[in-house]
């Protein structure tokens, strides 16, 4: 759990739910399991079962503190079971073989499992798998059928994802994030498993109120650090305090999907049916009305604008974003184009300025760096592999400076330096929203004059360590000039896809509970 700051609302957490009175609750039997990934449908990549690490038995129970005996008071009457957990760097769509294996996996630990009293179900909201529309509705549907009736299903999500009626049907509980960037990650999936617990000891089965909401704004404009967004998630504190409701959440939907689904949604979950509708409503309206007011976190350039910016400043450590081909987001992290400005700068050449770029994954390139030795000068021709219709190789002439072995994030590691330029390859695709990141591979971030990041919105310990930041405008396949991308599936009108449109019905419906699953008649 995070201590807030005055840049971060506070998270409401479930905790303020009353403890059952009467005699001590009965043990209970709760699953964990999940499979965890957001997919740009605009990153031509393809990710496959190897980029998953999967956890299971005792490692699976451990990303879950909570679990830990002795640990959080409300859960010591439950039996924690583990399935299979399931998460990759986000990335392109998942190959069908991929998630076919990762989905039988789940659903056979699951009816190996026994009887279960309820399921904590880790999804993130925005997988994509090839030929596919709305997978983790179809996940969560098989999932249901496997379980009988009584066992409830909790579903904690990012808010990034997309989601559906469909989904929500096939699950009895669902919670988001309420801070962008996710410094409330884990206390989300907390927040799912206590109200889970809750529920179980007292029988609720909570009511649901979803309702679409037509806009589909990038996380870049959604940052709960800055207005609209600051205001709509700290409010979500009020509507889970009203009476008769138990919990909210709000999704800006994922940008980078072209999907029917892709869109922004509330769910409110609550005893009174009434209440969860009317506070489902609020929400969607508040959202509707501030769509205009979402601008991004900080400020913004073309890729030569922000190079152009970072050699005028005299805050340092100045830190570009490099965020059209952002991993953790889904881009495929091997766009050069703002590389390219940057080495072709004369004037960060002229002044002599260090800076640093985080990085490039091409493990064709570290395997040559690799085979010629550190202190080697060699030619090369880096990126654009993986990503192949947003940039093109980079060929350059660069001395190795650094290399790792596979133990590290990225896997085999290079750092390459041309022209005041020291360049991180990496085998896999890897974030660099830590010190750490850099410091394992003999750089000093705060010592540079530039440091460039593949990211959006910095992450706190880039934040901190920014003298300055902008965002640069970058093509990848996460690009912050939707338009530019070319959405063809959506469902419209969206805003702001399309201008001037009417004010859209903002009518909640009441989710039906889920039927009851296969495995019901079987037990």
């Amino acid at each position: 759990m995070t201590t807030p700051t005055p840049d971060t609302p506070q998270s409401p957490s479930a905790s303020r739910l009353p403890a059952p009175s009467g005699p001590a609750p009965r043990r209970l039997r709760i699953g964990v399991a999940g499979l965890h990934i957001e997919c740009s449908t605009f990153t031509p990549h393809t990710t496959r079962y190897e980029d998953f690490t999967v956890l299971r038995g005792d490692e699976l129970l451990a990303l879950f503190a909570f679990t830990a005996p002795g640990t959080a008071p409300w859960a010591e009457n439950v039996e924690w079971v583990p399935l299979v957990h399931a998460r990759a760097v986000p990335g392109g769509p998942v190959a069908p073989a991929a998630y076919e294996r990762l989905r039988d996996e789940l659903l056979e630990r699951l009816t190996a499992a026994g009887p279960l009293d309820g399921l904590l179900l880790d999804l993130h909201g925005a997988m994509h798998v090839h030929g596919e529309q709305d997978i983790e509705a179809a996940l969560a549907a098989q999932v249901a059928r496997t379980v009988p009736q009584a066992c409830l299903i909790s579903c904690p999500t990012d808010l990034h994802g997309s989601i559906t009626e469909a989904l929500v049907t096939q699950v009895d509980l669902i919670t988001a994030h309420r801070l962008a960037p996710h410094e409330d990650e884990w206390e989300t999936r907390e927040r799912a498993a206590r109200l889970l617990v809750r529920c179980l000891n007292s029988g609720q089965r909570p009511a649901k109120a979803w309702v679409r909401i037509p806009v589909l704004l990038p996380g870049e404009k959604t940052s709960t650090q800055v207005e609209p967004a600051r205001g709509l998630y700290a409010s979500l504190a009020e509507v889970e305090a009203a009476p008769g409701i138990l919990d909210a959440a709000l999704w800006v939907g994922y940008a980078w999907a072209d999907e029917p689904r892709s869109a922004a949604a509330a769910v409110v979950l609550g005893t009174d049916e009434q209440a969860a509708l009317t506070q489902a409503s609020r929400l969607a309206e508040r959202y509707w009305a501030a769509r205009d007011r979402f601008a991004f976190v900080g400020p913004t350039g073309t890729a030569r604008e922000a190079v152009a910016a970072a050699a005028a400043s005299a805050r340092r450590p100045f830190v570009i974003s490099d965020s059209g081909d952002n991993p953790t987001a889904g881009g495929a992290g091997d766009v050069t184009d703002l590389l390219g400005e940057l080495l072709s700068d004369a004037d960060l050449a002229s002044r002599g300025l260090s800076t640093v770029y985080a990085s490039i994954t091409d493990p064709e390139a570290v395997a040559q760096c690799s085979l010629a030795g550190v202190g080697s000068t060699l030619r090369l021709s880096i990126g654009g592999r993986l990503d192949p219709l947003h940039g093109r190789p980079l060929p350059l002439t660069g001395r190795v400076e650094f290399l790792s072995g596979e133990d590290t994030p990225g896997g085999a590691t290079a750092v390459l330096t041309t022209g005041g330029v020291r360049i991180v390859l990496t085998s896999r695709r890897q974030p660099f929203h830590h010190v750490e990141d850099f410091t394992r591979l003999g750089i000093d971030p705060s010592a540079a004059d530039v440091v460039v990041v593949k990211i959006g919105y910095l992450e706190p310990e880039l934040r901190e360590l920014a003298g300055d930041w902008i965002i640069a405008l970058t093509p990848g396949g996460v690009d912050q000039d939707l338009p530019r991308l070319g959405h063809r599936q959506l469902t419209r009108p969206l805003h702001p896809f399309d201008v001037g449109m009417a004010t859209p019905d903002l009518t909640p419906r009441l989710v039906p509970a889920r039927t009851a699953g296969a495995a019901q008649a079987r037990r």
